[in-house]
């Protein structure tokens, strides 16, 4: 049987974990009374927010899929919308009639692929967006998979820091969990691209691999 590798910290039953990148929580303040309305599209950003001590749990949030959602709900958020796409740039089309006349702040890491925040800017949507964590590739040195591993990239710092550091071999099969960062993988390289922006949907694509 293949071996499924994903490239994150995260533990999955019959997956190998191979975290390739580390989350640097950054130091922030910021004035959260000015805001109503708050938008998640990464759980870190969930994490590093709540690590700020702020009463950000009070003003309503908006997630970008039901993982995200769910986890707000965990720290007792105000979760009034679920996106149906989980993909940003679509997220951010079924934002815009909800956030007329609403103070935003979008809180995100400081690499975001998606257009989310100008597409609400553009739409005249009243947005500030705030950097609250970053992704650093991991310094410990990793043994390349083995021949015919199946490879879940999660994004696309998966991307940079796994091809930093291990050579593509020809028995690989790449998945990748969305379409957005699929435009960061190496132009010589097939994959396949999740049909639901999740890691459990990744995992079960690999699981046909096998």
């Amino acid at each position: 049987m293949n071996n499924i590798i994903l490239l994150s910290n995260v533990k999955y039953d019959g997956v190998t974990s191979l975290p390739v990148f580390d989350i640097e929580y950054l130091d922030i303040k910021i004035d959260l009374e000015k805001y109503d309305s708050l938008i998640f599209t990464s759980k870190n950003a969930i994490y590093a927010l709540d690590k700020l001590n702020m009463p950000w749990e009070k003003l309503d949030s908006y997630a970008i899929a039901e993982k995200t959602s769910n986890i707000l709900k965990k720290y007792n958020s105000k979760v009034v919308f679920t996106g149906t796409h989980s993909h940003g740039d679509e997220f951010a089309y079924e934002l815009i009639p909800l956030l007329k006349n609403k103070k935003v702040l979008y809180v995100k890491g400081e690499k975001s692929v998606s257009k989310l925040f100008n597409i609400l800017k553009d739409n005249k949507i009243n947005i500030d967006e705030l950097t609250v964590y970053k992704t650093i590739c991991s310094k410990k040195e990793f043994k390349a998979p083995s021949l015919h591993s199946i490879i879940i990239f999660t994004s696309p710092s998966c991307i940079k820091c796994f091809f930093d550091k291990i050579a593509w071999n020809e028995t690989y099969k790449a998945i990748v969990i969305g379409k957005t960062t699929a435009k960061y993988m190496p132009k010589n390289i097939e994959y396949k691209i999740s049909p639901i922006q999740s890691i459990d949907s990744c995992i079960e694509l690999a699981k046909k691999f096998q």
